[in-house]
Parts: structure tokens; C-alpha cells; sequence
């Protein structure tokens, strides 16, 4: 179904993978998050488009053609809303008892703020991810749209899909799947509230291991007023860092020691100004360091690893990413720009009423 935010991710990163997926339009709107030309849509590569009246009875008909003979159902309404249509999942079951429907939302199918609007930072904020995320002594940040609306919904819903249609191998039914980017942040955030029970983890923003209260794992602004990444958290890896950098040897043995961490710190970010980022990058180049430039946007695609790795590929002088995970007998492709279809080209090819995957892609 037609939206913005984790679902069209899904659907692109499954449409990569090699799944045939169609995108349910509204007549008059096509399904982009914003105003672009079809070649600047990275997100809605790989899948057709059909427009359909879901307010009208045929409209609703043709869906449910449609979800009869799908694998995969993806919607990304507030509760409620596919019932209205006369989409949801008891119909849909009814007419294709195999099918995974899944459902993303950012407070999930109910609870208080179930029916409420919300972004990624709202998410965020009501998990408590968004509190850590921050400089010591300043407001919180909102690290872009991608820790809850991808991270916790996007890859959860995935997660979530792919189990089903496991699951359904086995008992050979379909099910709901309830994907709450609320529910996918917290599952990301195990690891830190296990650090917080054992006294591992302060609630001051800024002044723990991995929120850059740490000197070795932050950023440095080098001479060019660009900047790098350190990540030396392990001993070895800090001498090493230490070593090349020309820090004074006194906080190799002191590195957990935070009454020195102000004073690294200083020293650090001095000699770092001394030369450029790239100059940096060349001088840490085959260690163990774990110091690495900043990339821009327009810079990520054409370092010398991720050109080496295909990790971007441009179709229509758009860069995006490539296809992800590798896999090493059915590799993906990249998707390619939307194609409109309609409901009939769409059965034809899937072969209305067979259902499963024994059509030997996967339509969602």
C-alpha cells in the first residue's frame, strides 16, 4: 500500500532481493514521500504500480484479487484505517489463507497512542533512546530517520515477514505481523539497558563509552575543517591509535582512566588539527587504529572500499546503495525504476490463485 517512511524501505530492499512487488497507488497520488522525478525515487525503485479507487467497490475488489494471490501483504496506515477499506487482514485471509499481512506502524495495532501521529524522534523519545543521544550538558539530537523509522521498523518488519513466511512452510498458514517502530527501537536497545541494570551506563548524556563521552570514540575536526572517526575502544587498538598519532604514551595505560580522559581529549583534538583528514586517513591507512574519515554523502560512493565492495551502484546518474546482504547463489539486482501495471498484468504474471512461493519469486 502506498506511503512513506519504513514500508517503502521494505519493499525496496525486498524488491533487490528479487521479490516481485506492486505498489497499490491512489488515482490522483502517486506513492512518494515527496514531489521528485521517478529517477530521483530511490526508495520506489523496483516494483509497479497500479492505481487503484480503494474508496469505490471495484477498487476494493481488485485489491483483494491482488491479496488473494500475493505471498505478501504490507501496509503502513494507522489501525484501523485498512479495516475501513475492507482490507484488512479477515478478509484478506479469507481470500488467500497464506498470507503474511504485515503491518508497520510507529505505536503498533493498539495501546493508548495507537490512532496518535508520530515521527521518528517521538519514537525515539518514548523509548529513551532519543535521552542518550547527545553532547554532555546540550538538548538531544535526532540522529536523522534512521534508528527508528528503518532500524526499528523497517528491518523489524522485514524480520518479522521473513520468520512468517518461514513459519509458514511448516503449517502452511499466513499471519499478522504487528510491526511497532516503538517495539523494533526497544529491541534495538537490549544492549543498553543490560549496560544502565549492571551500572555500566549514566543517564548524563555525553559522558559514557560509546556517546562520545569517551576521547577514543568521537570525532576530530582535522586541519581542513573536515573531520574524522575514532573508534578505538579495545587496548590494542588505542595504542596503536596512540602510537601513530603521536599521543604522549602515559595514556595507553591510563586509557579507562577518566580522570585523564579531559586532558587526552585536549590533546587529541590539537594534534588531529595538524594535518588534513585525508592526510590522517593515509597515516592510519592498514592498522588497527580504527580511525577513518567522515564521509559526505557525495563522497561515501566513490571511497576506495565501498567502490571495491559495489557498495553503491548509479542508475540514471542517481547513486544509491546496492543491494543488501549478499548472498552467495542467488545474488540481488538493482531495482529498477517503477513501471506502471495494472491489476490484470499483475495476475497474469503471478498466476492468480496459485498462491505460495512455488511461483518462484515472492510477490508482495
Amino acid at each position: 500500500m502506498a506511503g512513506i517512511g519504513p514500508a517503502p524501505l521494505a519493499a525496496m530492499l525486498l524488491a533487490g532481493l528479487g521479490a516481485e512487488v506492486v505498489r497499490l497507488d491512489r488515482p490522483a497520488a502517486p506513492g512518494r514521500a515527496m514531489p521528485m522525478a521517478a529517477r530521483h525515487d530511490v526508495v520506489g525503485r523496483g516494483r509497479r504500480a497500479v492505481a487503484l479507487d480503494l474508496k469505490s467497490p471495484g477498487g476494493v475488489a481488485q485489491a483483494l484479487e491482488l491479496a488473494a494471490a500475493a505471498d505478501v501483504l504490507i501496509e503502513g496506515f494507522r489501525p484501523g484505517v485498512m479495516e475501513r477499506l475492507g482490507l484488512g487482514p479477515e478478509p484478506c485471509l479469507a481470500r488467500n489463507p497464506r498470507l503474511v499481512y504485515g503491518r508497520m506502524t510507529g505505536w503498533g495495532q493498539d495501546g493508548p497512542l495507537a490512532q496518535s501521529a508520530g515521527h521518528d524522534i517521538n519514537y525515539l523519545g518514548l523509548t529513551g533512546v532519543l535521552h542518550a543521544i547527545g553532547r554532555a550538558g546540550e538538548r538531544p539530537v535526532p540522529p536523522l530517520n534512521m534508528v527508528a523509522d528503518y532500524g526499528g521498523g523497517t528491518m523489524m518488519l522485514l524480520f518479522g515477514l521473513l520468520a512468517a513466511l518461514w513459519e509458514r512452510e511448516r503449517s502452511g498458514r499466513g499471519q499478522v505481523v504487528d510491526a511497532a517502530m516503538t517495539d523494533g527501537v526497544a529491541a534495538l536497545s537490549a544492549f543498553f539497558h543490560g549496560l544502565r541494570a549492571a551500572g555500566h551506563w549514566s543517564l548524563e548524556r555525553g559522558a559514557n563509552l560509546l556517546d562520545g563521552g569517551a576521547p577514543f570514540y568521537d570525532t576530530y575536526e582535522t586541519a581542513d575543517g573536515r573531520f574524522l572517526a575514532v573508534g578505538c575502544l579495545e587496548p590494542a587498538f588505542f595504542a596503536e591509535m596512540a602510537r601513530r598519532l603521536g599521543l604522549d604514551a602515559r595514556f595507553i595505560a591510563g586509557q579507562r582512566d577518566r580522570a585523564l580522559w579531559p586532558e587526552m581529549r585536549a590533546q587529541m583534538a590539537r594534534l588531529f588539527r595538524t594535518r588534513g583528514r585525508d592526510d590522517w586517513e593515509a597515516a592510519f591507512a592498514g592498522s588497527d587504529a580504527c580511525v577513518t574519515p567522515v564521509l559526505d554523502w557525495d563522497e561515501a560512493p566513490a571511497h576506495p572500499h565501498n567502490a571495491a565492495r559495489g557498495s553503491f551502484i548509479e542508475a540514471d546518474g542517481v547513486a544509491a546503495p546496492a543491494p543488501a546482504p549478499r548472498f552467495s547463489r542467488t545474488p540481488g539486482a538493482p531495482p529498477a525504476e517503477t513501471a506502471p501495471a495494472t491489476v490484470a498484468d499483475v495476475l497474469r504474471g503471478w498466476g492468480a490463485g496459485r498462491g505460495g512461493l512455488s511461483r518462484g519469486a515472492a510477490g508482495a
